[in-house]
């Protein structure tokens, strides 16, 4: 059984509620900041909000980390994406001096030793790349939801980023944060918005390749990820920083 089959018919009771409010949060944005850029994944949440923006043809930019070690899927999504709705996704690498220097010093295999190698390897692929990524926006938009983690749970819909650096967005947007996994695959059948494969295999969160693998039924949404890491948040450091909160709107699952 696929995640469309075992979640689409079982979408929460504010479902409806939760279609107009993201729409709104998306369009309200739109209205209220200048250069907007939806960062993807390419992740079945990620890939919804691409859908609305797409349907309701808001000005927003979309873009993605390509780490260099991304499934063979994800990379067949972004281009099946950008045939299905005529857009374009534009990709953002990792420097490969710094690739190689990294490589060289730790060994391929380098993430498995420790946590503190892992993040170093996210740090390179993810977080210098997504600096350029999000330079000259004022706001930009992520699939985080309050049900994949502990740590997101606590999130809200509009976060101010207080960055060091000006040419940082000052905002990031979580529209789909109170949003279930039954809304989302509820959501993807009504629309029928391209997804990744991995997904029809339980591969609930889809990163790299090495740091991915499915889960099994019962299974934390966030256990694929840096499997082999016991504890900790399970978070590569895009979307960990200190938050305040411009939006205090209750959870509605």
């Amino acid at each position: 059984m696929t995640p469309i089959e075992l979640y689409s018919k079982k979408p929460s009771e504010f479902y409806e509620r939760k279609l107009l409010e993201t729409q709104e949060i998306l369009q309200n944005a739109v209205a209220e900041y200048g250069k907007i850029v939806q960062a993807t994944s390419l992740g079945v949440e990620d890939m919804v909000i691409t859908d609305f923006i797409h349907r309701l043809g808001l000005p927003i930019s979309i873009a993605m980390l390509d780490t260099k070690k991304l499934h063979q899927q994800t990379l067949d999504l972004k281009d099946h994406a950008e045939a299905h709705y005529g857009l374009t996704i534009k990709a953002y690498y990792p420097n490969q001096e710094q690739v190689d220097e990294y490589v060289q010093k730790n060994g391929e295999n380098g993430i498995f030793e420790s946590v503190e190698l892992r993040k170093e390897c996210c740090h390179i692929r993810k977080l210098i790349p997504l600096k350029a990524l999000l330079k000259g926006h004022e706001a930009w938009i992520t699939g985080l939801r309050k049900e994949q983690s502990n740590f997101r749970a606590n999130l809200e819909v509009i976060e101010q980023e207080n960055p060091s650096d000006a040419t940082q967005p000052k905002v990031k947007i979580n529209p789909l944060l109170d949003w279930t996994i039954g809304d989302i695959w509820h959501y993807v059948k009504e629309y029928n918005v391209p997804y990744n494969p991995l997904h029809d295999q339980f591969f609930v969160s889809i990163g790299c390749e090495p740091c991915t693998r499915a889960i099994a039924l019962g299974e934390d949404f966030r256990a694929g990820r840096w499997w082999w890491e016991q504890d900790g948040a399970k978070e590569c450091g895009l979307h960990v920083h200190e938050a305040s909160s411009l939006s205090n709107r209750p959870s509605k699952q």
